[in-house]
């Protein structure tokens, strides 16, 4: 892997916030300005799933969804760069020297203010620039984003869409909130009731509480409006083996085959909690009204 000139940013970008926007749109600026390719370094798995895996929370975001999202923003590639015990004792000099500057060709590295890397992210960001100058390669340091005072992080986030404060969580992802994930083979129940929906398989992602959901669905890069529900359905199913959560996703005037596809859902808004009903006429009803409520969200305007 050699590349002609480039303008590099390197991290783990999880879930491409605010913050992660602001340092990735800088390096895409630059490249351009500059004439140079821009590049994005990520890594895979998580840094903290090899250094302390005892400790490691499920990454907001899938790998396949950052890199779609990152690609998004402008920039002309990602490396995805395999994060293993090896890499994790690598030499900060050697990180810079053999790989962004040897094998990237780095003419500028922009990172943001916490950046570390090297052994035992022990290195900062005063390391880097001390080593990328004796190449004659320009740094920049990214400051944090901040809203309401604090640090935009993906930790706040996973909180944020945890606890349902969608709205909250699309502020500070810059987008509307949503999730990837690959259709997979249901119960059917839905198509029985007049609403057939896709049943998603999410890609190790931050998942909403139960509820119904007005969503807007891509597939193949085209936009589809639908209506979404996250739970156990309690209607069916009281116990045993339906306990699991499961995300089905009705989608408008859509009569596509869909299985095995990867679908993005971008949550508009809430509609309201799961809930058990007595019967099925009356789960059918609320159906109804759910997806003519998401229909008036999405359509009006």
């Amino acid at each position: 892997m050699k590349i002609k000139n480039s303008v590099v940013t390197v991290g783990v970008f999880d879930g491409v916030h605010i913050g992660h926007k602001a340092v990735i749109k800088q390096v895409v600026a630059r490249a351009k300005a500059s004439g140079l390719k821009s590049i994005v370094v990520t890594f895979d798995p998580h840094p903290m799933k090899v250094l302390n895996p005892s400790h490691f929370v499920p990454s907001l975001i899938s790998l396949k969804h950052r890199v779609e999202l990152i690609k998004r923003l402008g920039i002309d590639e990602v490396i995805v760069m395999k994060f293993s015990n090896r890499m994790a004792n690598l030499p900060a000099q050697r990180f810079i020297e053999d790989i962004l500057i040897g094998e990237l060709n780095a003419r500028e590295i922009i990172v943001g203010e916490d950046f570390c890397f090297g052994k035992g992210a022990l290195a900062g960001i005063r390391m880097l620039a001390e080593i990328a100058s004796k190449y004659s390669v320009k740094t920049e340091i990214v400051r944090p984003v901040k809203k309401n005072s604090h640090v935009v992080s993906s930790t706040i986030i996973r909180r944020l869409i945890i606890e349902g404060e969608i709205d909250k969580a699309s502020s500070l992802l810059g987008r509307p909130f949503s999730i990837l994930g690959t259709v997979v083979s249901g119960t059917k129940l839905a198509r029985t009731l007049g609403y057939p929906t896709a049943n998603l398989n999410p890609h190790h992602e931050a998942i909403p509480p139960s509820g119904v959901y007005a969503v807007k669905v891509v597939h193949k890069e085209k936009e589809y409006k639908g209506v979404v529900n996250i739970g156990v359905r309690p209607t069916f199913y009281n116990h045993g083996h339906d306990k699991e959560t499961s995300i089905e996703v009705h989608i408008f005037d859509f009569h596509g085959k869909i299985y095995g596809k990867d679908l993005e859902v971008i949550f508009i808004r809430k509609i309201r909690d799961e809930k058990k009903f007595n019967t099925i006429d009356s789960l059918i009803e609320q159906i109804k009204k759910d997806a003519s409520k998401a229909e008036k969200l999405l359509y009006k305007g």
